[in-house]
C-alpha cells in the first residue's frame, strides 16, 4: 500500500515524456510573457477599476489586496499538482483525477467558455480603444460615420479585424507569440509605471485611510461583487500551467505564475492609490472603456496624454493572443480523452501548435462578439462579462484547490506545516471563493422581479453564468455516452507519453 508520504509528495513520479508535436521551447519569462498578458494589468487597470469602483466605491486598493490572498492559495494549488503531473489540461486532468470525472470535465469547460466570451468583449475593446486612438490623431468620421469608441457595433466590427490577425500569429508558434508579448508588456508596464507613479504624487485627491478600510463598503453584496470583480482582474495566472508540455522545464510554469501574480499585485495597487489620487468616483465610475484615456487627459497635454491609451490597446492586443493560446492548449488535453473531438489534437506539421484548433476557437469568439450586439453600448457589455466570469472562475478555481487538497491530504498525517501548505490553504482559499460566488448568484437572484438584458438586472446577470454552467453539463453527457470516453471511467487523463501518432498529423 502506498504510505501517506507518498501520496502527498512534491516529487514527480518519473520523467513526463511530452507529445513530438508541441515543441518545447519555453521559459520562465516566456510562461511570464503569457501569464501576465492574459492577466493584461493595463486593461484591468484601465477598465477593470472603473467597474469595480462601482461595486465597492473608493476602496480600490483594500479590495484588490484581499481578493489577492485567495488566489495566493489557488496558486499554490496549481504549483503542487503541477510538480506532480505537468500537463496542459491542468484543472480539467488534476480535479478529474482526484473529485469526479465530471467536475473536471466541468472545470475544462468553464475553462474554454469563459476564455471565449473574455475574447468576445476583448474584441470589442480592441476595437474601442482603436477608435479612441483615431480620435486622438484627429479621425472622427470615416465615410460620413460618426466613429463612437462606446458603440458596440463599430468597436466589434474593428475588433474583429483584429482577432483574425492575432490568431494567424498564434498559429505561426507559441514562441512568436511570446516575444511579441515580451515587447508589449515592456512598453505597457512602462507606460503604466510612469502614469501611475506621476499620479500617485500629484493627484489632487488626498490619501484617506478609509480607502484601505472594507468595513466602510455600504453592503455585503457590494464587498462580494467587488472580491469577485477584482479575482477576475488576476484571472489568467494559470496561462503559464496550460503552456506546460512545451515549457523546457515544468517547474518554471510555476515560478512564471508566482512572478505574475505578485507582479500583477504591485501594479494593481499602484494603479488603484493613482487612479483615486486623480479621479473622483464619479469619474472612475462614469467612463468605462475610456477610463485610462481619461486618467491621461487629466495628468498630461497631447502627444503625452495618449500614451496610456496606446498601451491600452497593446494590452488588449495581447490579451487576444494569449486568451487563444492557453484556450486551445486546454482543449488539446481534453481531445486526447477524447471528450472533445478530434480536431482540437491535429498539430500543424509546419509550426507545431494546433493551428486548426486556433482557427475554430478565433471564429467562435468572433461570433460570440457579434452576438453581443444586443448590448449596445461597450461599457454594459463589459459589465456583463466581467460578472459572469468572475462567478465560474470563482468555480473552477475553488475545484481545483479542492482537487489539490484530495491529493495531498496524506499531508494531514505529517505535521502542521505540510497539513497547512497542502490542504488547509487550499480548502480555506476554495471555500471563500464558493462563498463568494453563490452569495452574488443569490443576490442577483433576489434583486430583481422581471428578465431584461441588461447588466442591471439580476436575472440577466444570473443567467449568463448558468448557461456556461449547463452547457457543460451537456458536453460532458455527450462525452460520457456518445463519444464513450475513457475519461468518465477511469478519472485519469490520458498522459503527453500515451498521445497517438495521428495527433500529430496534418490539420
Amino acid at each position: 500500500m502506498t504510505s501517506s508520504r507518498t501520496r502527498y509528495r512534491d516529487e514527480p513520479p518519473g520523467p513526463v515524456q511530452q507529445p513530438a508535436a508541441l515543441r518545447k521551447s519555453l521559459g520562465v519569462v516566456d510562461g511570464f510573457a503569457i501569464a501576465a498578458s492574459s492577466t493584461a494589468a493595463t486593461t484591468s487597470i484601465g477598465i477593470g477599476l472603473g467597474v469595480t469602483a462601482g461595486a465597492v466605491g473608493l476602496h480600490l486598493p483594500i479590495i484588490m489586496l484581499l481578493a489577492f490572498l485567495p488566489i495566493l492559495g489557488i496558486a499554490s494549488a496549481y504549483s503542487r499538482l503541477n510538480r506532480v503531473e505537468p500537463n496542459m489540461g491542468s484543472g480539467y486532468v488534476w480535479v478529474g483525477r482526484s473529485l469526479s470525472p465530471w467536475l473536471g470535465f466541468l472545470v475544462g469547460w468553464i475553462g474554454i467558455v469563459s476564455t471565449v466570451v473574455f475574447l468576445a468583449y476583448t474584441t470589442t475593446v480592441t476595437g474601442s480603444a482603436l477608435i479612441q486612438l483615431a480620435g486622438e490623431g484627429g479621425l472622427h468620421r470615416v465615410a460620413g460615420l460618426r466613429l463612437d469608441p462606446d458603440s458596440n457595433a463599430q468597436s466589434t466590427v474593428l475588433g474583429i479585424v483584429v482577432l483574425v490577425a492575432v490568431t494567424f500569429t498564434a498559429i505561426t508558434g507559441i514562441r512568436s507569440a511570446a516575444n511579441l508579448q515580451k515587447y508589449l508588456l515592456v512598453f505597457e508596464y512602462a507606460v503604466l509605471l510612469g502614469f501611475c507613479g506621476y499620479g500617485l504624487f500629484a493627484g489632487p485627491h488626498p490619501f484617506s485611510l478609509d480607502w484601505i478600510n472594507p468595513l466602510t463598503i455600504p453592503s455585503g453584496q457590494q464587498l462580494a461583487q467587488g472580491l469577485l470583480l477584482s479575482v477576475f482582474c488576476f484571472w489568467g495566472f494559470e496561462s503559464t500551467f496550460s503552456v506546460t508540455e512545451e515549457i523546457r522545464d515544468p517547474q518554471d510554469a510555476s515560478k512564471a505564475g508566482f512572478l505574475t501574480l505578485f507582479t500583477m499585485l504591485g501594479l494593481f495597487l499602484l494603479g488603484s492609490f493613482a487612479f483615486q489620487r486623480v479621479l473622483s468616483l464619479d469619474e472612475l465610475t462614469g467612463h468605462g472603456a475610456q477610463g485610462l484615456t481619461y486618467f491621461g487627459d487629466r495628468l498630461a497635454d497631447r502627444p503625452i496624454a495618449a500614451l496610456p491609451l496606446i498601451a491600452l490597446t497593446f494590452s488588449a492586443v495581447a490579451s487576444l493572443q494569449s486568451g487563444v493560446i492557453p484556450t486551445v492548449r486546454g482543449m488539446f488535453a481534453m481531445s486526447r480523452d477524447r471528450t472533445l473531438g478530434p480536431l482540437w489534437t491535429k498539430v500543424s506539421p509546419r509550426y507545431g501548435t494546433p493551428a486548426a484548433g486556433t482557427v475554430v476557437i478565433g471564429c467562435v469568439a468572433a461570433a460570440v462578439a457579434v452576438l453581443s450586439l444586443v448590448i449596445p453600448k461597450v461599457g454594459d457589455l463589459i459589465l456583463a462579462s466581467v460578472n459572469a466570469i468572475g462567478v465560474v472562475v470563482a468555480l473552477y478555481y475553488a475545484l481545483t484547490a479542492l482537487a489539490a487538497a484530495a491529493r495531498f491530504r496524506g499531508a494531514l498525517r505529517e505535521g502542521w506545516t505540510q497539513a497547512l501548505r497542502a490542504v488547509v490553504l487550499p480548502v480555506a482559499s476554495a471555500a471563500v471563493l464558493l462563498g463568494l460566488g453563490g452569495y452574488l448568484c443569490w443576490t442577483f437572484y433576489t434583486s430583481a422581479d422581471h428578465f431584461e438584458i441588461s447588466p442591471d438586472n439580476g436575472w440577466f446577470m444570473l443567467l449568463c453564468p448558468a448557461v456556461m454552467l449547463l452547457t457543460g453539463v451537456v458536453a460532458a453527457a455527450w462525452a460520457k455516452w456518445a463519444r464513450k470516453s475513457p475519461y468518465f471511467v477511469t478519472g485519469r487523463s490520458v498522459t503527453p507519453a500515451a498521445t497517438t501518432e495521428p495527433a500529430a498529423g496534418p490539420a
